[in-house]
């Protein structure tokens, strides 16, 4: 027992090292608060988890045996170990080609626009455009602004492509503008929580409980919605210089 013991505390060490090495740098680099929510980056996390820290140092715990012929326990352990970089480089693949690349502040409401929301074909034409604020594979999350173009034809085609589900404008980084540039638009499209249509009667009493818990007025237009895979929260900023003052979970 104790054989097995030590197999298993010594493949849950490296499994956690190696776990804690992958999810700590996409972590810092890209999932930063509100990255990792909005994402919903948990549910692969878990898999990830249940893989690495669960099933393979359990299934290790299984096989050693200090009887067993140290050649068929060194292959035994190379099986599992092979089958949990397996799990861990799709999960590691998943969250980076869903990195978290901008968050776009578009027509009256903030969105998360994850790297796989950009198609390949909208990033070559960004680049003949020479866009500036095209992703890169390095890129770290911005703040953007995506307006609609002027164009009323190119207006409408995208406006009828994102009602059918396809590509919308916060996935075009031809048209995408400095944050600071939106500000003025930004500040039009403030709200007062109870005017927000992205929350239910309930999450609006909830979040205004905790905007006021954190000093912050509950009852002027200084808020929108900032939205992702999961459930959108509230962005509250300060009306003096449009800076974010708080993000708040409506769970």
């Amino acid at each position: 027992m104790r054989f097995r013991l030590t197999a298993l505390g010594l493949h849950l060490l490296a499994s956690c090292f190696a776990l804690t090495v992958i999810l700590g740098g996409l972590y810092l680099g890209w999932y930063r608060w509100p990255g990792w929510y909005l994402a919903d980056a948990v549910r692969v996390t878990i898999v990830l988890a249940g893989v690495d820290l669960v099933a393979g140092p359990l299934l290790t715990f299984v096989i050693a045996s200090p009887v067993k012929p140290r050649r068929v326990l060194a292959r035994d352990i190379a099986v599992i170990v092979a089958v949990q970089l397996i799990a861990l480089t799709y999960g590691a693949v998943s969250l980076w080609n869903g990195r978290p690349l901008y968050y776009a502040f578009s027509e009256d409401v903030l969105q998360l626009v994850q790297a796989y929301d950009i198609e390949d074909a909208e990033l070559a034409v960004a680049r003949k455009l020479h866009a500036p604020l095209l992703p890169h594979w390095y890129s770290l999350p911005r703040w953007i602004w995506a307006p609609l173009p002027q164009d009323s034809e190119e207006h409408d085609k995208i406006m009828a492509s994102a009602i059918s589900g396809g590509s919308d404008v916060i996935s075009m980084p031809r048209y995408y503008q400095p944050w600071d540039a939106g500000l003025p638009t930004l500040r039009s499209q403030l709200k007062k929580i109870d005017d927000l249509k992205y929350f239910s009667g309930n999450e609006k009493k909830l979040l205004k409980v905790r905007v006021r818990a954190a000093g912050l007025a509950a009852d002027q237009p200084n808020a929108l919605a900032l939205t992702g895979r999961g459930r959108p929260l509230l962005a509250v900023f300060d009306r003096t210089n449009l800076k974010v003052v708080g993000i708040f979970n409506a769970k």
